[in-house]
């Protein structure tokens, strides 16, 4: 993100104006929370994320439900049932904010979720009783869910947490540039793949 500021012309800074501040603290933790050579590879997505921001809370709803349910699956069960509802959450808001019924879930979700049915009902049973306003999500339920999703997947049992820490990364992006930009503007696949630095 400091890399970012200065390639923006700002001033040097890991919180730079130029980036959506959800997107921003979802780069800063995955780039504190991975090996030294997964980290060299983060840089080559510096250019991606420079004028990615926007107000709208849909973003910050995609950012979290795609950090929710990239975790859900490999998280421990300890963390399962925060990032189930962290799901429920995001979609919740989006339904809202789309003017869609409530109840609504997109197919990565409801997948994310069968994977731990238990921890999903559990989900359920909390958020109908919970009713989250747009404020409370931007400032605390988004931002939970991006740091839960990020500890879930370095404390999983995965074969290469470092490697999907960085795919969530590239999908956040990507969701990002489709919301902000418009779906027909794509990153440019050498920059996700960490290729093309400067």
């Amino acid at each position: 993100m400091e890399l970012a500021s200065y390639l923006a012309g700002e001033r040097w800074s890991d919180h730079p104006s130029c980036t959506h501040p959800l997107l921003a603290a979802l780069a800063r933790l995955i780039n504190d929370n991975t090996g030294d050579e997964s980290r060299a590879k983060l840089v080559g997505l510096v250019p991606s994320i420079i004028g990615l921001t926007s107000d709208d809370l849909r973003v910050d709803a995609r950012i979290a439900l795609r950090c929710a349910t990239t975790a859900l699956p490999v998280a421990a069960a300890e963390r399962q049932l925060a990032l189930a509802v962290s799901v429920l959450a995001a979609e919740e808001m989006l339904a809202r904010l789309d003017g869609a019924p409530s109840g609504r879930m997109s197919e990565r979700s409801r997948r994310a979720m069968e994977e731990v049915p238990q921890a999903a009902e559990q989900a359920r049973r909390f958020s109908r009783a919970a009713r989250i306003t747009e404020r409370g999500f931007r400032r605390y339920a988004a931002p939970n869910a991006v740091q839960l999703s990020v500890v879930g997947i370095v404390q999983a049992c995965a074969p290469d947490p470092d490697a999907l820490l960085r795919q969530l990364l590239e999908d956040a992006i990507t969701d990002c540039v489709a919301l902000i930009r418009g779906p027909s503007v794509t990153v440019p696949t050498g920059l996700l793949a960490g290729q093309g630095r400067t």
